[in-house]
């Protein structure tokens, strides 16, 4: 009965088509398709994370900011020798004040000022706590006594002074009533306590003063007393300054957190304290320079003096010796040099006292003064050239003149010192007062829905291709066509059998199976599906007829594929046209044709094979029609495969052969057991069953090989469970297949 062997080149590559080149390219049009088929779910998940995105949105926590603008100018400066500024240049002072601003000595206070070293934090609902006080929400009547915190309820703590190894550890404090609290640490109570009062807790290791209390009974509150330099550093990583512009002096301030009221008050109070040091910091200059010239006066005073003494003794003594015009003109440059180079010495007292010799502005001084000393050393030069008299009443005159030039200077500088003193005000002005943003910075709630909308279309997607590439089935007939095999019918899939189906889970299967429940050329003989195996009653009366048996096997490849569906339904509509056909569940261990004909599996095949039965006792009827049989698959037998190489079966075959029309086989995937290899010897025509999307095309070439091996030739494969897919190129990408089949 069994066909001749043919050669395994011809029956996998009739046609003379290479399967295994493997197009590399990438189809557009493929991936387009996939994703039509696959619009739903995309749709679905984006909408999803569309809706997650705005949740998200409207439960973070907004972040505010709160800002100001400075200028630092040089207006008020009370430095006594700013004159020699013009000399010296001067650099911008804005990032040093920015440095300063930022640093220890001003946040650090505005920590102590404000405690921000103490840390507060009311205990909420998750998720949701946040969004309740933002809008307000307050505690219902039926949360009384709860330990979350409401909309309007809230602790004021002025001082936490604790030990160093309390320091970081959280504490919770729970609201007894507007007067009264307890201290707990994990779990347990420390203590009761009272608002205005420092309380002792933990062997006065930790110390509380609560100085109001606006919450329900219940209410927790988790405190906590952080390091002083973590809270600066908190503060600091909240708090920037930036200069406008380049050397513009003006100096942007601003503080980001979630409770604008308290950014309000903490920037103000940067700035307060800002204030105030520079102010005290311009009159310590002031303090400091008026001591200078103090001391400097009575030496200045009693230098003019012995000079005005010395030139008026020389006068007496030539009897008033007066100086000629070019005498006169050197002796006012040298006054005008000399009172520079004393400017400038002065000037080098004051700056060796902040720089050293190698700063810049020292550097410029020491060169513009000896710039100067080598003007003065060419006049001392043309001096020498004057007569001796001229030349003594010259020096005599110059040292006069200058030193009464210095000692007027420093009586005036004097005067200004008592005054900048008396009214300083500092360098700081402020240009734009703190002020809160209308809205917040963040969360930006367009851009977040955005992208979370962006990002789940983009995941979706990219699952959709990726499963779409690991998935490698059959797509459409010509995949089938360039193996070189027959297309003998091509079924569609069922929506109706698909009703009929039912989901069985046996022990040891990893998971639940659908087998048919019904037939549904019985159910529904107008289903495409039934019209498509109307179509292959046709082809198969031509197929056999070359055929020496009227035996049909309709085997596959692997498991749930719809073999049993094909074999049922295709036997119905043959006994319908007038047939008598017996329909046989080969598939001992896993058949289920019993089920779609409403019968038990037990006396049927196996049972059989094993002697225990007739062959009158296995065959039913079916019951829609008189001419239509079945043998059921049986008791599941420990050794299926040697039952059937047994001479039972083939006198079965024969047997049979002569009491029907037809014969179809239905027997277990070929890839999974041998079961299928032993059938085909005694059976005349065997038909492949391939289902859409699952076999993938190098999976049928590899059963029909195998089925070639043992002489079993396919006349033509069956595409079942064929979908209407956008997808219609497709790709190859081969592996290595194995089934488990028990």
């Amino acid at each position: 009965m069994s066909q001749s062997l043919q050669s395994t080149s011809t029956s996998t590559n009739q046609g003379g088509v290479d399967i295994n080149n493997e197009d590399k390219d990438i189809d557009i049009g493929r991936l387009l398709g996939v994703l039509i088929d696959n619009r739903r779910w995309v749709i679905s998940v984006t909408g999803l994370f569309f809706f997650i995105g705005i949740i998200y949105a409207f439960l973070v926590t907004p972040t505010f900011k709160v800002d100001a603008l400075i200028q630092i100018d040089d207006a008020p400066s009370t430095n006594p020798l700013a004159d020699v500024s013009t000399i010296l240049g001067k650099e911008p002072p804005s990032q040093a004040e920015i440095e300063i601003i930022r640093s220890r000595m001003v946040l650090g206070t505005a920590v102590d000022l404000l405690n921000l070293d103490i840390v507060l934090q009311p205990q909420r609902f998750p998720l949701i706590g946040n969004f309740l006080i933002r809008y307000g929400v307050e505690r219902p009547n039926f949360a009384k006594g709860w330990g979350s915190t409401w909309a309007n309820e809230s602790i004021v703590i002025s001082e936490m002074p604790v030990s160093v190894e309390n320091i970081d550890v959280v504490f919770e404090l729970r609201v007894v009533d507007q007067d009264n609290y307890e201290l707990i640490e994990d779990g347990v109570v420390l203590g009761k306590g009272r608002t205005g009062i420092v309380e002792s807790f933990k062997n006065n290791n930790v110390n509380l003063r609560v100085t109001s209390i606006n919450a329900s009974e219940g209410a927790i509150f988790e405190i906590s007393h952080i390091n002083r330099m973590q809270a600066i550093e908190n503060l600091r990583k909240q708090f920037s300054v930036s200069e406008q512009g380049r050397d513009t002096g003006i100096l942007s301030w601003s503080i980001i957190g979630s409770e604008p009221n308290n950014l309000l008050r903490t920037l103000n109070t940067i700035a307060d304290i800002y204030y105030s040091q520079n102010v005290q910091r311009q009159s310590e200059e002031a303090r400091n320079s008026l001591n200078f010239l103090d001391e400097q006066v009575p030496k200045i005073r009693a230098q003019l003096e012995a000079a005005e003494t010395k030139l008026n003794e020389f006068r007496a003594s030539r009897d008033s010796v007066d100086l000629s015009l070019e005498t006169q003109s050197v002796l006012e440059r040298m006054v005008t040099l000399e009172s520079q180079i004393n400017q400038l010495e002065l000037a080098e007292a004051e700056i060796a006292k902040r720089y050293t010799p190698s700063h810049p502005t020292y550097a410029a001084l020491i060169e513009k003064k000896a710039q100067l000393q080598r003007e003065m050393s060419n006049l001392n030069t043309q001096v020498k050239r004057l007569p001796k008299t001229q030349q003594e009443v010259l020096r005599l005159t110059r040292s006069v003149e200058v030193t009464q030039a210095i000692y007027v200077q420093l009586l005036n500088k004097v005067q200004e010192m008592e005054i900048a003193k008396a009214s300083t005000v500092g360098n700081v002005r402020i240009l734009d007062k703190a002020a809160v943003y209308p809205q917040p910075i963040s969360p930006n709630k367009s851009m977040i829905v955005f992208v979370m909308t962006f990002l789940g279309c983009i995941i979706t997607v990219g699952l959709v291709l990726l499963r779409a590439a690991l998935r490698k089935g059959i797509e459409s007939p010509e995949q089938l066509e360039a193996l070189g095999l027959s297309i003998y019918a091509t079924i569609p899939l069922s929506d109706e059998q698909v009703k009929l189906s039912r989901r069985v889970k046996r022990s040891g299967d990893k998971s639940a199976r659908e087998i048919p429940n019904g037939l549904l050329a019985e159910n529904n003989p107008a289903d495409l599906a039934i019209e498509s195996l109307r179509g292959l009653r046709t082809s198969l009366h031509f197929a056999m007829v070359e055929s020496s048996s009227n035996t049909l096997m309709i085997t596959g490849p692997s498991p749930g594929i719809g073999k049993s569906f094909v074999s049922a339904n295709l036997a119905t509509v043959c006994a319908q046209a007038g047939q008598r056909v017996l329909v046989i569940d080969a598939d001992m261990r896993k058949g289920h044709i019993h089920s779609i004909f409403n019968g038990r599996s037990e006396c049927g095949l196996s049972d059989y094979l094993a002697g225990n039965k007739t062959l009158d006792d296995v065959i039913r009827v079916a019951p829609a029609l008189d001419n239509l049989s079945y043998i059921a698959r049986g008791i599941a037998p420990p050794n299926p495969s040697e039952l059937l190489i047994g001479a039972r079966f083939k006198n079965l075959i024969s047997r049979v052969s002569e009491l029907y029309d037809l014969i179809i086989v239905d027997s277990p995937p070929i890839l999974a057991v041998t079961d299928a290899a032993i059938i085909g010897d005694f059976i005349g025509t065997t038909l492949l069953v391939a289902r859409f999307e699952v076999n993938e095309p190098k999976e049928v070439q590899l059963a029909i090989k195998r089925l070639a091996t043992s002489g079993v030739t396919v006349k033509g494969v069956i595409l079942n469970a064929m979908e209407r897919k956008a997808a219609g190129s497709y790709g190859e990408n081969y592996g290595y297949y194995n089934y488990s089949y028990k």
